[in-house]
């Protein structure tokens, strides 16, 4: 009975583990069609910018060389040069449509990495040498001492366990991040959200830092909030950054939120309070 029962909960797991691993590949495979399809509309749009630009630079030339011409007439100079202008500024909104749609496409690539990443976390702090091959028990640890209740609770599983780039680097002076793979983004965001509310967060005394874990361009956006979000918050505006980089806070009492500074900027020319806080920053 034993040996049936040991059996049958190896087939179970491994049954477990296939599913698991056939998800996976599932979802490398359609990442890999929408990278297909993002690349080719990519280098569409960026024939069709440089033929613009051969263009444009044909023009030019043509316009230079009506206005060294010694013999023509002033007149039909004037004229062939209001033309080939014309024919210029024609030729530059085309320009402006491809590169919307270079923007559209980083936008999407950002957008692909992102969701890859949507079931990470991203734990900074950790010193170097701490429990370098055996990072998976280090987070169950980190959990254990942080969250005990949440560990009773959650079925915790790591899908993958792993430092931030993978090599080291001799000269950096700080540690590398640890990534942590959740099988479920729901199970990751509960995570955030009590460390959010305990707000210190330590590993045998050390106060680090769990985070969620994104593409290099969406951490660049929401590092680029920073400096507003330590002004908001010093104000009590109790100010969010929510994903991918978009930032929230509470004025007169309802929420707001801003993809971007430019949209921000507009905003604060209607709140005179807000606009003297923020004038020196945007």
């Amino acid at each position: 009975m034993r040996r049936q029962r040991k059996r049958t909960e190896l087939s179970v797991e491994d049954m477990e583990f296939r599913a698991t691993l056939l998800r996976s590949l599932g979802n490398c495979l359609e990442a890999a069609d929408k990278l297909s399809e993002i690349y080719k509309k990519t280098n569409e749009t960026l024939d069709l910018i440089l033929g613009n630009q051969l263009e444009i630079k044909h023009t030019r030339t043509e316009i230079t060389n009506i206005i060294q011409t010694p013999d023509s007439r002033p007149e039909e100079r004037k004229n062939q040069v209001n033309d080939l202008k014309c024919k210029e500024a024609k030729n530059t909104q085309p320009e402006k449509q491809n590169e919307k749609r270079i923007q559209k496409c980083e936008d999407s690539v950002r957008s692909l990495w992102d969701s890859f990443k949507r079931t990470n976390i991203r734990i900074v702090g950790v010193p170097e040498d701490e429990r370098e091959q055996d990072i998976e028990n280090l987070f169950q640890e980190i959990m254990t001492e942080n969250f005990p209740y949440l560990v009773k609770e959650m079925d915790l599983q790591v899908q993958e366990a792993r430092r931030t780039p993978n090599k080291r680097n001799p000269k950096r002076t700080t540690p590398r991040h640890i990534i942590i793979k959740m099988p479920r983004a729901k199970d990751k965001e509960r995570i955030l959200k009590t460390a959010r509310e305990r707000q210190a967060v330590t590993y045998k005394g050390i106060p680090m830092r769990l985070s969620a874990d994104f593409s290099t361009e969406t951490l660049q956006a929401r590092g680029e909030w920073q400096e507003i979000f330590k002004v908001m918050n010093a104000k009590n505006l109790q100010p969010r950054l929510l994903c991918p980089a978009k930032l929230s806070f509470r004025i007169e009492g309802q929420m707001k939120s801003f993809t971007d500074e430019e949209r921000l900027g507009e905003f604060i020319t209607t709140k005179p309070g807000l606009y003297e806080m923020l004038k020196s920053i945007l």
